[in-house]
């Protein structure tokens, strides 16, 4: 298991907390990426415990429905997986007159997780393999791209059915950031976004939905966040990464994909397909997106707090839910970035 020491100003955490410690109720409203709602999920329950004037309220709606959302001022902030377009953010300083900030806040995974009657082993997949099945190229799971890297496993001749999201989703962006790094074809034909235009397969709406489409699917083949993969008992496989290592998804492999990749002020980041040893290559960054200017002066504050709470108690639930915490480097980047909230 990893240990990370977070090392943040106490002092800092302890004056941004104190300052809705008591009185009216603080409603917050947010909105976006299924791939860290159960992350999310803990977090607010337990910040709302602790202080219960500031109840949370998040709709794990899918990240294109986060930035949209939060550029329609409709909540107080959204949440991606796939950080803004520059015109996106452009979109949102023309809407708002303000500013649109980047917080990271875990590092989670995409897996390849399918429904093959009979096999039960944690498959090895290429990248040939991952971009050919979801262009549409590879349709059976015996084709030689499949059996050569699974030496000893029968595989059946029957039809891959893909499952995919149905709506904007930065699960989805993270697997498609991949798939262009790693296939010319893919990037030319499909590109990347947090919806694209599916070569093939059937759509499930969230994380939730290709879980329950591959479950009830045989033959099947999808991407979920990793803690969904769990969670569900579903099986999952290893993916050959940039140095050639086939690789499953764990706390480890998810939190070298980040180790040694300097993070711009803006915190807009790929670590997909990223190089090194012991690499996952389908691991990413997610994001909470806060406006620079609140106008609300109780709710700038609370958010503020929480941020800061965020990324000194909430960075020790995360590997209990299977994410990796943020690296010290970065905490400490963005305890600085808080006080750009305006």
């Amino acid at each position: 298991m990893i240990r990370r020491v977070f090392i943040v100003n106490a002092a800092l955490v302890a004056t941004l907390i104190m300052g809705v410690a008591c009185g009216q109720q603080v409603p917050i409203n947010a909105a976006g990426a299924t791939f860290p709602y159960p992350m999310y999920s803990k977090w607010f329950d337990e910040y709302h415990k602790k202080f219960p004037q500031i109840p949370i309220n998040y709709a794990s709606i899918g990240s294109g429905g986060g930035i949209a959302q939060v550029t329609a001022g409709t909540v107080d902030f959204g949440a991606s997986d796939g950080p803004m377009t520059d015109m996106q953010m452009k979109q949102f300083q023309d809407k708002r007159g303000s500013a649109i900030l980047h917080f990271p806040t875990v590092l989670g995974a995409d897996v390849p997780t399918y429904n093959i009657p009979g096999v039960a082993t944690a498959l090895n997949f290429t990248p040939e393999a991952l971009a050919g099945i979801f262009l549409g190229k590879i349709t059976k799971w015996d084709d030689p791209e499949l059996t050569k890297a699974n030496p000893g496993v029968k595989l059946p001749s029957s039809n891959i059915v893909v499952v995919h999201r149905s709506d904007g989703s930065g699960t989805t962006y993270v697997w498609v950031d991949y798939l262009c790094k790693v296939s010319k074809a893919w990037e030319i034909k499909v590109g990347r976004g947090t919806s694209v235009n599916w070569p093939v397969g059937l759509g499930g709406k969230g994380n939730e939905g290709v879980s329950g489409s591959i479950q009830q699917t045989a033959n099947s083949i999808g991407y979920v966040e990793l803690i969904y993969a769990v969670q569900n008992k579903m099986t999952y496989g290893k993916v050959k990464n940039a140095s050639g290592e086939f690789i499953q998804a764990s706390l480890a492999s998810v939190t070298a994909a980040a180790a040694g990749i300097p993070m711009p002020d803006d915190f807009r980041i790929s670590i997909t397909n990223a190089p090194g040893k012991g690499v996952y290559p389908i691991s990413s960054f997610t994001w909470l997106l806060i406006p620079s200017k609140i106008a609300d002066p109780t709710k700038k504050k609370a958010i503020k707090d929480f941020l800061a709470w965020m990324l000194a108690d909430g960075q020790k639930m995360t590997e209990a839910l299977s994410y990796a915490p943020l690296p010290r480097a970065v905490v400490a980047k963005e305890v600085k970035a808080i006080d750009k909230i305006q």
